[in-house]
């Protein structure tokens, strides 16, 4: 059978970048662009991922000579002995044109450029592989994508182009799908690769995997074994030098309604169909559709203050110590949010999102506590945990009940310990921008964010944000800078989220 052109359009989408591509970084001269995409492009150059005969140009307002742009990326690049001697072949790999984002001129000089490249390494008619990465300011999102499709879209037939956007993807439910619009109006969804770093960390990638390929856990994985779920992100670093961004977005846009509720999706999922990227992505959709309605009583909120008191250091500064700061701001640098799922598998199990800045410990892990051992043979045993340590030092640990070796009848928590450092000290894991980059060249859009997605996501969290915006009676509880956080935490854990506490030494 003869195949439609759409599907023919489909298949073209989803083909590897093998061989002559163009990378275009829009934002070149900006932090993400320095500290992450380039450093991240010649990591992969050196593991021999890119495509062959690859051009990588940078794109900016900003005036740059080309030696000094290389000098400024290539002072984030991770270099080792073996990889040193790389950077000067992959320097010479790149170029910069500065231009506006708003007016046709850049565009046209970077098509000249991209062009000439493709014609230099003999690309055929439809092996014109185009790259663009917007690492942009949101205000230009929508300006970026129209003049790229405009000017720097292969003719029909003649190749592929993705769209690589970060976020923030909006600020809420409305003007996130404006943005969308806009977006679907130019690109297709299937060549638009929306970036959630988080989903490229390699202990979340191998979630579905810990949950459907291991029986034991899969069959405890419900109401009827599970009493509460925590996904936690805590960050000493405060938003000092970013204040002025943080105040319009506050720590549930920026952290919570993307990264931890990909992280949720993938914690409580159905098994879908297969691996592929749409039958996974639906089965996100379905949990997401299924969150019940947030209120102000399943919330705990807080921006941190001033440090506490110590002879041994000066005081740390409050968030509204910042001059980019309103000193009236009620942005929010924590939140705990309680969550429930209304399905036959998670009815009634709380599961509780935290995340904070200008804390007393950086980490980000999943807590998964079951439920009580039922009473007779031994009393108020400690339950079992499941810990899925995100970062730093990635490991998946189980908390379980021991006796004591010897002659001793006494009970222990102890862990069964999988650390990967230790367990695989050989094998290096791959920062997140990596294996997304990789993703984007290789057309597989499993660990992207689909539209529908990000519609449902801003739509669990989008009521909450704008009660909190436009009551100005709802005022976020101070905490000290350096603490572990509001002081009604704890018992918001204890009340709304029934955890019981198991430390052991692996918590610390």
């Amino acid at each position: 059978m003869k195949s439609s052109p759409t599907s023919d359009i489909s298949n073209r989408e989803t083909q590897p970048f093998q061989r002559n591509a163009t990378i275009v970084v829009f934002g070149a001269s900006g932090d993400l662009a320095k500290k992450k995409i380039f450093p991240t492009l010649f990591t992969l150059y050196c593991l021999g991922s890119l495509p062959q005969n690859i051009k990588i140009i940078g794109y900016a307002r900003t005036q740059i000579e080309p030696d000094e742009f290389q000098k400024r990326v290539s002072a984030h690049f991770k270099t080792t002995d073996k990889t040193r001697p790389k950077i000067l072949p992959f320097l010479q790999l790149i170029s910069y044109i500065s231009g506006q984002y708003d007016t046709d001129e850049g565009y046209i000089e970077l098509k000249r450029s991209i062009v000439k490249h493709e014609d230099t390494v003999g690309s055929s008619p439809s092996s014109r592989y185009r790259l663009l990465y917007l690492a942009v300011p949101p205000t230009v999102f929508v300006t970026v994508a129209v003049q790229s499709k405009k000017h720097l879209y292969p003719p029909l037939n003649e190749g592929q182009a993705r769209l690589v956007v970060e976020k923030p993807f909006g600020r809420n439910t409305s003007t996130s799908n404006e943005l969308q619009e806009y977006l679907k109006a130019q690109w297709a969804e299937s060549e638009i690769y929306r970036i959630d770093h988080y989903l490229g960390k390699e202990m979340v990638k191998n979630i579905l995997l810990l949950r459907f390929g291991n029986v034991f856990l899969n069959a405890a994985h419900n109401k009827e074994h599970i009493s509460n779920i925590q996904i936690v992100f805590k960050e000493q670093m405060s938003t000092e030098g970013r204040g002025g961004y943080f105040d319009d977005m506050g720590i549930i846009r920026d952290v919570m309604q993307n990264h931890l509720m990909q992280v949720l999706c993938l914690m409580t999922m159905e098994r879908p169909v297969s691996t592929s990227s749409e039958d996974v992505r639906d089965e996100k959709v379905k949990i997401l559709r299924a969150i019940k309605p947030i209120t102000l009583d399943d919330v705990v909120l807080g921006q941190y203050g001033r440090s506490e008191n110590s002879s041994k250091s000066p005081p740390k500064p409050a968030y509204t110590d910042d001059q980019t700061v309103p000193d009236t701001s009620r942005s929010l640098t924590y939140a705990a949010v309680r969550l429930f799922i209304g399905n036959e598998r998670w009815d009634g199990v709380p599961i509780i999102l935290r995340a904070g800045k200008a804390l007393d410990e950086s980490k980000v892990e999943i807590r998964v506590q079951y439920k009580a051992a039922p009473r007779g043979m031994y009393y108020d045993l400690p339950r079992n945990e499941l810990v899925i340590r995100i970062q730093p030092n990635e490991s998946i640990y189980l908390k379980i009940n021991n006796k004591l070796p010897g002659y001793s009848e006494d009970i222990t928590v102890t862990d069964l310990d999988l650390t990967y450092n230790q367990r695989y000290p050989n094998i290096p894991i791959p920062d997140a921008y990596e294996a997304l980059l990789r993703d984007c060249l290789s057309g597989n859009p499993a660990n992207f964010v689909r539209a529908d997605e990000l519609e449902l996501a801003w739509k669990v969290f989008s009521p909450l944000l704008d009660e909190i915006d436009q009551n100005e009676n709802i005022k976020p509880e101070i905490y000290p800078h350096g603490s572990e956080g509001p002081k009604s935490v704890n018992q918001f854990l204890r009340d709304k989220g029934d955890y019981k506490s198991t430390m052991t030494e692996k918590d610390i």
